[in-house]
């Protein structure tokens, strides 16, 4: 039979309090904090002493941050500026000789002559016949002498025109229907007042004719007497008109530079009146004297 006088065991049931008065010690132990719910990152990295702390720099601390700011701006700038991509020379490109496409030649067959493109001759045809224009020389007792200019197939009327001859000209020693060649020279001169005479004042000189007519056989000279030379300082108005190459207008431009400077100290000095050019001069040398 069973002993019913030895104590009852019974189990034991602990909570915390119990617990914690039993060992007389916190359940939090000193090398593990407590950490709240509402803790935040900056309070676990900031100390506990510096929580609550406002920060501020002080005048003289703001002067040196924007000092430093200011430093630092430059730099960046300064940076910015020296560090530009630098420009490097290109080398020069060799030029590359390019092959006429018309010249083939067989890879199959190297001893194949090469194709060339045949261009037939350009036919004698389609080169002009004529001239483009026609130049002439009108020089004497004209309004405008000089070198003209003149569509082919003109004539000599057709130059006189152009040149507006004086009405005291001599026109009766020249073919007006004569067809211009490049080249020619027509010498507008004065009627002659002796009727009887065979030479006019007026001649047409043929640069075609004269260059392909070979000169005729010369007669033994016969005496001839020199002509007379006319005296610049002391000729009279229709006096230098007779010169060749002078008409009206260079006659009296001659005897207004004679009164304007005195007299003609040298022939070379007819290249300073107005209408004389270098051709003229050399023409008058020979009929001017001083």
């Amino acid at each position: 039979m069973p002993r019913t006088d030895e104590p009852t065991l019974h189990r034991a049931r602990w909570n915390d309090e119990s617990l914690d008065d039993a060992l007389g010690e916190s359940p939090t132990r000193p090398w593990r904090p407590d950490r709240t719910a509402g803790e935040t990152l900056h309070d676990r990295i900031v100390p506990e002493r510096f929580h609550g702390t406002r920060w501020d720099p002080g005048p003289r601390g703001v002067l040196i941050l924007a000092a430093v700011g200011i430093f630092v701006v430059l730099l960046a700038a300064t940076s910015s500026f020296t560090d530009r991509p630098a420009a490097h020379p290109v080398p020069p490109i060799t030029p590359v000789a390019a092959t006429d496409p018309n010249h083939r030649t067989t890879a199959n067959n190297p001893g194949a002559q090469p194709e060339t493109a045949t261009t037939a001759p350009a036919s004698t045809s389609a080169r002009p016949s004529t001239a483009a224009e026609v130049v002439v020389s009108v020089v004497g007792l004209v309004e405008h002498g000089g070198l003209r200019r003149f569509p082919p197939g003109s004539r000599v009327a057709d130059a006189i025109k152009a040149a507006t001859p004086h009405p005291e000209a001599d026109l009766a020693g020249l073919n007006l229907a004569q067809p211009l060649h490049d080249g020619d020279q027509i010498v507008i001169g004065r009627t002659d007042p002796n009727p009887a005479t065979s030479q006019h004042g007026s001649t047409l000189t043929n640069a075609a004719q004269s260059a392909a007519i070979p000169a005729a056989p010369t007669e033994s000279p016969r005496p001839t007497t020199p002509p007379t030379r006319v005296n610049l300082n002391t000729a009279t108005e229709p006096e230098l008109d007779a010169l060749p190459g002078v008409g009206p207008v260079t006659a009296r431009a001659i005897l207004t530079w004679r009164t304007q400077h005195g007299r003609f100290t040298s022939i070379d000095q007819l290249a300073e009146v107005d209408g004389i050019g270098p051709s003229r001069l050399a023409r008058l040398r020979n009929s001017v004297t001083i």
